[in-house]
């Protein structure tokens, strides 16, 4: 696809939140694909230089609100990074336009509707999509995401905690029903719309934790982590924020099954993701600084009093968001899954 007039023709649906802006970043240094249409709603929309001052000179193109047919015609593939609730009254639209959708809300990410309706608080009104997506974790499903025409970009908080202990998980070596996940998280991962709580004189010099015991991303964590283990996995996540602006640095604690030593469980690692271009095995515990502005997961495993404890840095817009959805366009493109993510 080296043709400009070959190229993966990119919509983005919702581009004036910071995973839209993220998006384009990583689209406008991709070589095989390019921008052609963004959309937003009507009070958000304008010259994407005005909107994001850091694309003035880099992209001419408007954000203007969603005309479906126009959209059709420009597009190949709309990344759409709309809030819960709102996406899946647009993904069918999508869809039926002869789009590929990627999906960047928790939509078309958990299965079972009745723990997205209890979770969610709202009832699910695209079903028949939602047992189709592919769900959008390439490191272990891969296979799925090539070939699909919907994806479920997975949350950030999942993507980190699960690729910390996915290796674990498929080989059997930990109990499943006594992981315990601990995130910190940097104030991006509210959003870009301001509140109160995340207002700077009271995140400044503060950490807190939220979301006790209701967090919505805990049951999609069970959810991929059971589909590694081939069984039902219970999972105590507890997030916080922290006054920094982006990253997440997840703490797994879990209990082997068996005896095993620093040396094997390094190795196990190390020989799980030896192929996987954006996870790399440390031999110590990793930090938001090692991998803020790129899509790798930094994972180092530990014996600890007889317990593992796993660690994972993302950064949650990147690898937790655009850079994710941007290496699933890569896979359902068939292109090299590291184009943009350099």
């Amino acid at each position: 696809m080296s043709q400009k007039s070959n190229m993966i023709r990119v919509a983005i649906i919702g581009a004036s939140g910071y995973t839209g802006a993220e998006s384009m970043k990583i689209i406008l240094r991709h070589g095989e694909a390019r921008l052609t249409y963004l959309t937003a709603i009507p009070a958000e929309c304008g010259a994407v230089e005005d909107v994001f001052p850091q694309f003035r000179g880099r992209c001419d193109l408007q954000i203007e609100p969603l005309d479906l047919e126009k959209l059709a015609e420009l597009a190949d593939v709309a990344l759409c990074c709309l809030p819960h609730k709102v996406s899946m009254e647009f993904v069918p639209r999508l869809l039926g336009a002869g789009l590929k959708v990627i999906d960047f809300s928790a939509d078309y990410r958990l299965k079972d509707v009745s723990v997205y309706e209890k979770f969610y608080a709202v009832k699910h009104t695209d079903t028949a999509n939602l047992a189709r997506a592919a769900f959008g974790l390439p490191e272990l499903f891969r296979d799925q995401v090539q070939g699909a025409d919907l994806v479920a970009n997975p949350g950030c908080f999942p993507t980190g905690a699960i690729l910390a202990i996915a290796p674990l998980l498929a080989e059997g070596l930990i109990e499943l029903d006594s992981i315990i996940v601990n995130s910190v998280t940097g104030a991006s991962g509210a959003g870009k719309n301001p509140s109160a709580k995340f207002h700077f004189p009271n995140m400044n010099e503060n950490l807190f934790a939220y979301g006790i015991g209701t967090h919505r991303h805990m049951p999609e964590m069970e959810q991929i982590a059971g589909e590694l283990a081939g069984s039902e996995v219970r999972i105590l996540f507890q997030p916080h924020v922290g006054p920094f602006d982006r990253g997440i640095l997840s703490t797994v604690y879990s209990e082997p099954k068996q005896n095993v030593s620093d040396d094997r469980l390094l190795r196990l690692y190390e020989d799980f993701y030896g192929g996987e271009p954006f996870v790399q095995v440390r031999k110590d515990s990793p930090g938001v600084k090692d991998v803020v502005g790129t899509n790798y997961c930094h994972v180092f495993p530990a014996i600890v009093k007889g317990r593992i404890v796993s660690f994972s840095a993302i950064d949650n817009l990147v690898k937790g968001a655009s850079g994710q959805a941007i290496q699933n366009m890569n896979v359902l493109f068939g292109l090299k899954e590291n184009l943009g993510l350099q």
